[in-house]
């Protein structure tokens, strides 16, 4: 295991911006990651573990400690129970897990294909797209438990999940650094198509039962043409996926946009959410707070596929990023009264 100095961020992220770690080191085992969390804890540098970088904005300064990128790898899948356990390492590319679980005929992840970033990263969001969640087919999470010094195997109710959230984000935020997730997959069972984009695309081709591997592409090709799919040389892939969370708010809140739009309320898209709340969606409220898809601020903008992703046009900055961030996020506010909230993770 090395510990190199000065090593650029950017090409870590798919952002492609940010200044250097003061250091920089892969993990490829559980032994590497203790041994960087003491390196770390030697010296008294801040850490901040690195996944694959696709939900990630680093400050143009760079960081000031140790980024410890974990490389972990290897699949392995058994029986249990009429269904399929299939457990994966960290550092394992999301996307090559959700191909795997598809190749096999393993339902359950098939609608969060074209996700980047690492299968690390996955509990700490809860990530989820197209009417499914990780939590919904999570079993366990292997993690190394910074405060006891020991490496644990955290349930799924253990981990709280809710939209986008999980205690690794949230409650305990850096106290838990993840090495393996293991997920509870249906052989043979049927594709999830019910999100209406999918069941849009399926209707078109007068397809009413699509195999798991048509679900996957038509994922694939849905995120392609909102430009969420990465693409090498494609400015609109240069971003960090969808930057806003999609707000939760009181029901009443429709009521309100309906009389400041003008429109009836059933025209606004909203979706049932916990305790009588409605998740609202923040592409719409901001194209309808001004901000066309391309729209341009300097070299960040407006993906020109979908408001949905801030990305960087050319040579942007974290800083010019920022800006734009806080253009949509007041404009939206001062129109509307929601305040919405990135998803990305802020680094330096």
């Amino acid at each position: 295991m090395q510990f190199l100095e000065q090593v650029p961020l950017a090409p870590y992220t798919t952002f492609q911006i940010g200044g250097p770690a003061r250091w920089f080191a892969e993990a490829a085992s559980e032994d590497d990651i203790a041994a960087g969390i003491a390196f770390a804890a030697e010296r008294r540098l801040p850490l901040f573990v690195l996944g694959g970088g696709s939900n990630l904005l680093v400050s143009d300064a760079g960081f000031s400690g140790l980024v410890l990128r974990i490389a972990l790898e290897g699949i392995t899948s058994i029986q249990e129970n009429g269904r399929v356990i299939v457990s994966s390492a960290a550092g394992e590319d999301w996307d090559g897990l959700v191909a795997y679980a598809v190749g096999a005929g393993y339902a359950g992840v098939e609608c969060l294909s074209g996700i980047p970033g690492t299968v690390g990263g996955t509990p700490v969001q809860n990530v989820g797209a197209y009417g499914q969640e990780v939590s919904q087919t999570i079993v366990t999470v292997r993690a190394f438990d910074r405060t006891t010094g020991v490496f644990v195997d955290l349930s799924a109710a253990a981990c709280g999940f809710s939209y986008r959230r999980s205690i690794f984000n949230t409650a305990k935020k850096e106290r838990y650094i993840v090495t393996r997730v293991d997920y509870a997959l249906h052989e043979n069972g049927p594709a999830n198509f019910v999100y209406a984009d999918l069941a849009r695309y399926f209707a078109a081709k007068n397809q009413a039962s699509p195999t798991l591997a048509e679900v996957r592409e038509a994922v694939r090709t849905i995120r392609a043409q909102k430009g969420m799919l990465l693409v090498d040389g494609n400015a609109d892939c240069r971003s960090a996926g969808s930057f806003f969370k999609n707000p939760i708010v009181p029901a009443t809140v429709i009521d309100s946009l309906a009389e400041e739009l003008g429109v009836e309320k059933r025209s606004i898209p909203a979706y049932p959410a916990q305790d009588g709340e409605v998740k609202l969606s923040a592409a719409w409220l901001i194209e309808r707070a001004g901000f066309q898809k391309g729209y341009a601020l300097g070299n960040a903008g407006v993906s020109s596929r979908h408001t949905l992703a801030l990305i960087n046009r050319g040579g942007a900055s974290a800083a010019d990023i920022i800006a734009l961030r806080d253009q949509v996020t007041d404009a939206v506010a001062s129109r509307f009264g929601v305040r919405l909230e990135p998803e990305p993770v802020w680094l330096g």
